[in-house]
C-alpha cells in the first residue's frame, strides 16, 4: 500500500466558520458554566452540605463543563473546518 504525498497546498483560515464557532462557544460555556455553579451551589444545600462540599460540587461540575465543551468545539470543527486549501 502506498502513501499518497501530504499536499503542500496553502491553507486559508475561513474566518466566518471561526467566529460563528466561538460565538457559539461563549453562549454555550455561559450556560454551561452557570450550571455547573448553580447546579454544586443547589445540591450542596439540597444534601445538607457545607460550604466546602458545595465548592467540590461546584468544581466537579465545572470539569464536566469543560468536557463537554471541549466535546462542542471538536464537533463543530468536524462540521464546519476552520481552514480550507486555497
Amino acid at each position: 500500500m502506498s502513501k499518497q504525498p501530504a499536499s503542500t497546498a496553502p491553507r486559508q483560515i475561513v474566518w466566518p466558520t471561526v467566529i460563528t464557532v466561538i460565538s457559539a462557544a461563549i453562549l454555550i460555556g455561559a450556560e454551561v458554566f452557570g450550571a455547573a455553579f448553580a447546579g454544586g451551589w443547589a445540591l450542596a444545600i439540597l444534601f445538607g452540605l457545607g460550604e466546602g462540599a458545595s465548592h467540590i460540587l461546584q468544581a466537579v461540575l465545572f470539569l464536566c463543563g469543560v468536557v463537554v465543551m471541549i466535546a462542542f468545539i471538536r464537533a463543530a470543527r468536524r462540521a464546519e473546518p476552520f481552514t480550507r486549501r486555497v
